[in-house]
């Protein structure tokens, strides 16, 4: 392999098969992931056009874009015809050998959840979803990317897929991050000083201090977000942390196998000349608690700030949607509904903030707040923990886990016109619901803001009064993590 290489370009040339004179390549793809809302389609496609799936154990599926997640739920969904998605997708499944991740299998999670949970991508891998989040897994190493429904096709079909290799970008991250805040929180700082577009669909890699100090589930919620950032993808480079993640999760090797891997995952690194075509650097130690104000993850600024002044004609419209007018403090605007959750923010540690700003509080009157698990793996650990009886004693919602709101799904939404607080990644108009105002933030922002009633930090909450069904203890165990049957270990 050559020298002076980026990690991006390693794992590319590490599955190229062939390279084309019109500029794009083949690349080999290692694991296929397929939900219900597209992935169903696609199988049943490829079989109707006479093709079959190439390598079915090298395909996982699960149920979890438009599932409705409210207690004892089954197949109806509040999205008309939606049950229909499901069906499809399970027959489809069935009949091509693919594992899927059914309602009620006890690994049942969102597609980018229960991925990384289960060993299923590894660093060094290709990994492709039909759904533009698929980037969320470059966390672990990988190269992970979102696809079209017909991509997803030919990836099935061939175990291959053919496209232009993108520009490289590094974006660093050096420094300490203050108390409080998140990677949630240096996502929407990036976005909103570079722009939405600002990656202009380069491979982004996240490197720096601040990078190397989170923890594995907070990299999967900054790579997550890249795609606001118009990246086709993003990684990081895998690390000890990486590595004491994976070990012992189902998919990952074991034993001897265990140990080569980690020789080959050590070498997964950017060269340290390696040439980028683009660089950005930020001073992780200036980034405060944010919050979105307007339409677009770029509408963000720190939780303290008054609403900007309008720049441009989009700005104008999003102020007008949100009901909002430049010179408002976003701090006190007052909401009726939060809502963590999303492939973006609601793995265990997510859910472990939250609770422990929750603690002998309760969520303000009129505000409906809802908390659903990434997977169910995340919902068993966390209830083992104690969790959901902080969410409940608090006033919050505790579901089954799905993606739930974070994209209207299922056809539940909030009421028209509400203002609500949300850990998902998008807020354009009508994500949540018609008419309803998003505004973006992390766990530990949206459960503060939950209590207050408006907008706020867990700095403005007064002392908590423990209840009686809360946990004797807060100190919960933030080493850990979902396994094989839900069951707590350490990393």
């Amino acid at each position: 392999m050559n020298k002076k290489q980026s990690l991006f370009t390693k794992l590319w040339q590490s599955h190229l098969i062939q390279s084309f004179p019109d500029g794009t390549d083949l690349l080999h793809i290692d694991r296929v992931l397929l939900h219900e809302r597209t992935g169903g389609v696609a199988l049943q496609s490829l079989k109707e056009a006479g093709h079959k799936v190439k390598h079915p154990e090298l395909a996982f599926a699960t149920l979890d874009h438009i599932v409705d997640t409210t207690p004892n739920r089954s197949d109806q969904t509040r999205m008309p015809g939606g049950e229909a998605f499901i069906r499809v997708t399970r027959q489809a499944t069935k009949d091509a050998g693919i594992k899927l991740f059914d309602l009620h299998d006890p690994q049942q999670g969102i597609v980018h959840v229960l991925s990384p949970e289960l060993g299923i991508v590894l660093p060094g891998l290709t990994l492709v979803c039909p759904d533009s989040h698929t980037c969320t897994q470059g966390a672990l190493g990988a190269l992970a990317w979102g696809i079209g429904s017909s991509e997803a096709e030919h990836a099935l079909a061939t175990q291959t897929l053919r496209l232009r290799k993108p520009e490289c970008m590094r974006v660093s991250f050096e420094g300490e991050l203050a108390p409080g805040v998140t990677a949630k929180d240096m996502a929407l700082a990036l976005i909103a000083r570079f722009g939405a577009a600002g990656a202009q669909t380069r491979a982004v890699e996240f490197a720096g201090s601040a990078v190397q100090s989170l923890s594995m589930e907070a990299r999967m919620t900054l790579c997550n977000l890249a795609v606001e950032f118009s990246a086709f993808t993003a990684v990081i480079a895998p690390d000890e942390t990486t590595f004491a993640y994976l070990q012992g999760r189902p998919h990952a090797p074991e034993g001897e196998a265990w140990e080569r891997a980690l020789e080959q995952w050590r070498e997964l690194r950017s060269d340290q000349s390696a040439a980028f075509d683009a660089e950005l650097h930020i001073d992780a130690s200036t980034i405060q608690p944010m919050v979105t104000w307007g339409t677009s993850p770029e509408h963000a600024c720190a939780l303290s700030d008054a609403v900007p002044e309008p720049q441009t004609d989009s700005h104008r419209k999003a102020l007008t949607y949100m009901g909002l007018q430049a010179g408002q403090a976003l701090a006190s605007l007052p909401i009726q509904a939060a809502f963590i959750g999303s492939c973006t923010n609601s793995r265990l540690s997510d859910l472990q903030a939250a609770a422990a700003v929750l603690q002998g509080r309760k969520v303000a009157a009129g505000v409906k707040a809802i908390c659903v698990p990434g997977s169910t793996s995340v919902k068993r650990v966390a209830e083992a923990l104690g969790l959901h009886k902080v969410f409940e004693a608090a006033g919050f919602e505790w579901r089954e886990s799905g993606c739930s709101m974070c994209f209207f799904a299922g056809g539940e939404g909030f009421a028209p016109g509400e203002r609500t607080i949300s850990t998902t990644n998008r807020n354009f108009e009508g994500r949540q619901g018609l008419g309803v105002k998003t505004h973006l933030a992390s766990p530990v922002t949206v459960a503060a803001s939950a209590v207050l009633g408006r907008i706020g930090s867990s700095a403005q909450l007064d002392t908590p009064t423990v209840g009686p069904e809360a946990p004797q203890s807060m100190g919960f165990d933030t080493s850990a993590r979902t396994e094989h049957g839900g069951k707590v270990s350490n990393d």
